[in-house]
């Protein structure tokens, strides 16, 4: 390092990048983003070309080009790196225009790169400026948002005192490994060799990674290579060794923690078949690790998000309730049965009660959950099952057991995530009438405060039971983000993440750790940094929630002047106040496959309009879009009679059952033809793959409606599902009013992923480009024609796809209640004709995790 005397003026950065700026904790790089290369400033650039920020000497020159250090006549130490990941392109794309050792003035050209080729090769186009080797130094941030390379000054660099000499920063690392060795080698020295196994060799990034690795130790380390040595304190001086990957080093460390610094940077830098060799005696060794932490599967466990937010806290795994139940009974029979009648009895009244309360506190999903869990308890095939087994002897307790355990073997031999998720709320509704019986749990679990609970899978009475005051987050080996357990966390407001794997279950309980419920992340062996991070996050979580609460009954309006309709997915009455409550613009979807579940025979006419008349005039002339029944063999109701199907995804559903049931599609279009509005009433028809199922349903409502003598026209659209309906988009579109995309189904399809694999579920992103290519030939078939599209799947409550979503020239979003105000929130954040230039771009990446890099670096979020 060098060494300071006197204070200095200020040295101004210029812009090295021309593009959006960008904090340097929001670059999608845990090595930048952490400082690890020291602090500084991202960028995104719109053209290919690095300029010095300043004058000064190029020190250092990736062999691929693809970064650069310079020396500033101040000595200070500046790192430009293009792009995340571009060491992995060898060069392609690059041109430096500059050599090591060249003396250059500000605004100078240094690299020329191909931004096409970085933003289709590289895992981002970010880049950065850090300042390398100097904290002592004060940097102040002059500029944000657009700045022009070589004009914008964007940093001031400021430091209390001046350098010795010039070029100290440089000299000083290698002379000051030097003095370093000879002050505490008799503390204790050891050398190694080892082999570098960095894709790319020494370059910023693992520099960075091994100075972090032996941060804590008291020892000093030093690399050596090709007759030059570098402190491993200095990331310029390890990055001027300019090894390669498969070459030798030789490691130096000195002092009583030398062996373990050692271990530490060969971990990170060392080849697979690295060689290391001790030349003295090792010094005392580091504390070993604790083996149940060591047996974990590494420091982070990835699954999915089922509900949002950051938490920090104790890891406990939720104990099972173990219920001791006698199988064969000393009582008759008939008391026996009488005991189980009454306990189903108080079952039914403790749910209707829960169920009654979550109403009043306007918990409408949790409501629905547990009125779902009273149609369970009234299911024949359960009672005719525990009553054989009464019959035979058995208790009522036992009975009641493996009549439920029977039933959730065979759904859990189905192909539907659905009726699979249904296997929980089963175990729900027998503890609930274990309980009634007088059955208590053999154990009961304390938790302590900041609870972090685990489970296989949490059921919505778990849920319901939970202390709120000591639980923070809840984590789940499996299940699906759409069961009941992530719906009920979500209403909480509880971060929750589903889908981590065995591994979860096998972490040591007692541990704090950190959960990124929005990524799907949880830490399992968080730093101070980590834990301070989840800490501010959450409190910045809570502000932003209340801030987006309290506008969400405002329009959602663009920077730039455009309205946006965020409207709501619902499926029931209770749905439809929940979203007049937060602040919906219309409903963009109502399901109406509840009417139809649960029950022996079809819902009438008479009895559809009604409950579809109830929903409309609860929303109170906002517009209303209304799904024709989209079941089938995917989502099985029994008196259709539907043949199983070996692929049901790909089977009889949606508008080829209706085809198939013309009555049952007739008796739901008179109920529909029957509600009269307020506002506009729309149709919606899924699944639909070709023009002629369109002419076919629009003619039979036209028919229908004259019937009715009913004169105003009803709109009727599409669901765009599948991709060949997004191929047909202008087709499709001369005949519909307005196209609506099932992101869902669309994505499944596209990807040839099944939704329900619970092993695909990380790999099924409907960000990936090859679905959003065909939203964006949805969106322009539609406007041959002057028609909207909307989203309605699951993308269209993703904040992260809203821009390219908006960008693509998507005009409604429908999400689930609970997400309006935030996705309001974000719509009003962005620039439209922003968001259309940049999606463009987008649609040129080969992944989806490319996407995701991308838009989030060019919009940031959450503000």
């Amino acid at each position: 390092m060098s060494s300071y005397a006197t204070p200095i003026d200020p040295l101004i950065l210029l812009a090295p990048f021309s593009g959006q700026t960008m904090p340097l904790a929001e670059v999608p790089d845990a090595v930048f983003a952490g400082g690890m290369l020291g602090p500084g400033l991202g960028f995104v650039p719109n053209e290919g070309h690095l300029l010095a920020p300043c004058d000064g000497v190029i020190t250092q020159l990736a062999g691929t080009a693809h970064a650069l250090s310079l020396r500033t006549d101040q000595g200070l130490h500046l790192l430009m790196h293009i792009g995340l990941d571009t060491v992995d392109m060898n060069g392609h794309g690059f041109q430096a225009r500059v050599c090591e050792g060249a003396r250059v003035r500000a605004g100078e050209l240094l690299i020329e790169f191909d931004l096409a080729a970085v933003a289709a090769r590289a895992r981002s186009t970010v880049s950065v400026l850090t300042l390398s080797d100097a904290p002592e130094v004060r940097i102040s941030p002059l500029s944000q948002g657009f700045v022009q390379a070589g004009h914008s000054a964007v940093l001031a660099l400021q430091s209390g005192v001046a350098p010795e000499e010039p070029g100290a920063a440089t000299s000083g690392a290698t002379s000051g490994a030097t003095s370093g060795a000879t002050s505490t080698a008799a503390e204790g020295s050891l050398r190694r060799s080892l082999r570098l196994g960095t894709a790319g060799g020494l370059h910023a990034r693992p520099a960075a990674r091994a100075r972090e690795a032996v941060r804590g130790f008291d020892a000093r380390v030093e690399l050596h290579f090709n007759g030059r040595s570098a402190a491993l304190e200095s990331v310029v001086a390890l990055m001027t060794l300019d090894a390669s990957e498969g070459e030798l080093l030789e490691l130096r460390g000195h002092g009583p923690q030398a062996a373990q610094a050692l271990d530490a940077v060969a971990a990170v830098l060392g080849a697979a078949d690295g060689d290391t060799t001790a030349a003295t005696a090792l010094p005392p060794s580091a504390a070993p690790q604790d083996p149940a932490l060591a047996s974990a599967d590494g420091a982070l466990l990835q699954g999915l998000c089922a509900s949002p937010g950051w938490a920090t806290g104790t890891l406990v795994h939720s104990k099972a309730l173990v219920f001791v139940l006698p199988e064969l009974s000393a009582q008759a029979q008939p008391d026996e049965q009488a005991g189980l009648s009454r306990a189903l009895e108080q079952a039914d009244r403790d749910l209707a009660e829960i169920a009654a309360q979550a109403r009043k506190s306007q918990a409408f999903a949790e409501a629905e959950i547990f009125e779902v869990h009273r149609l369970l308890l009234e299911d024949p095939a359960l009672h005719e099952a525990a009553y054989s087994l009464l019959a035979q002897g058995k208790t009522a307790g036992f009975a009641w057991h493996m009549a439920i355990s029977n039933q959730i073997e065979a759904l859990s031999r189905l192909q539907s995530a659905r009726l699979k998720e249904r296997a929980a709320d089963l175990r729900d509704v027998e503890k609930r009438v274990l309980r009634a019986l007088g059955h208590v749990p053999a154990t009961q679990q304390a938790l302590p405060p900041q609870a972090i609970l685990t489970a296989d899978e949490f059921t919505p009475s778990d849920l319901a039971e939970l202390d709120r005051s000591k639980v923070c987050a809840l984590l789940m080996s499996r299940g699906g983000s759409t069961s009941h357990a992530a719906l009920i966390a979500r209403q909480l407001g509880l971060p929750a993440v589903v889908a981590l794997g065995d591994g979860l279950l096998t972490l040591p309980e007692g541990h704090e750790v950190v959960v990124d419920a929005g990524s799907g992340c949880v830490f399992t062996q968080p730093d101070t940094q980590d834990i301070a991070r989840a800490r501010n996050e959450g409190q910045r979580q809570g502000l932003r929630q209340a801030r987006h609460r309290s506008a969400a009954h405002g329009p959602a309006q663009t920077l730039d002047g455009q309205t946006i309709e965020v409207a709501a997915n619902i499926a029931s009455l209770s749905d439809a106040h929940q979203a007049w409550e937060q602040g919906a613009d219309a409903v963009g979807l109502l399901r109406t496959e509840l009417l139809f579940m649960d029950r022996e025979q079809p819902p009438d006419e008479e009895e559809q309009g009604d409950s579809y008349q109830a929903i409309v005039s609860a929303l109170q002339g906002r517009p209303v879009i209304i799904r024709t029944l989209d079941a089938g063999a995917d989502k099985p109701v029994k008196y259709l009679k539907v043949t199983p199907e070996s692929n049901p995804a790909l089977g009889l559903r949606g508008i080829r059952l209706a085809q198939r049931q013309p009555a049952l599609l007739d008796q739901q279009l008179r109920g529909l033809l029957r509600v009269r509005s307020a506002g506009p009433l729309r149709i919606l028809l899924p699944m639909v793959t070709e023009l002629n199922e369109l002419l076919h349903i629009r003619q039979r409502i036209d028919e229908i409606a004259r019937s009715l003598q009913r004169e105003d026209r009803i709109e009727v659209g599409v669901m765009i599902e599948v991709p060949s309906a997004a191929i047909l988009a202008d087709q499709l579109a001369q005949h519909a009013d307005f196209l609506s995309i099932g992101s869902n189904d669309l994505t499944q399809y596209t990807l040839a992923m099944d939704r329900c694999q619970a092993e695909l579920a990380a790999r099924i992103d409907g960000m990936h480009p090859a679905v959003l290519r065909l939203i964006d030939m949805t969106v322009r078939g539609a406007s041959q024609h002057g028609k909207w599209v909307g989203v309605c799947g699951a993308l269209a409550a993703e904040p992260a796809a809203v821009p390219v979503l908006l960008g693509l020239g998507v005009r409604e979003l429908s999400v689930p209640a609970p997400a309006i105000a935030e996705i309001k929130a974000r719509v009003r954040s962005l620039d439209l004709q922003q968001c259309s230039e940049a999606a463009r771009a987008l649609l040129a990446m080969s992944s989806a995790q490319q996407v995701r890099i991308e838009s989030q670096a060019i919009w940031p979020w959450p503000h």
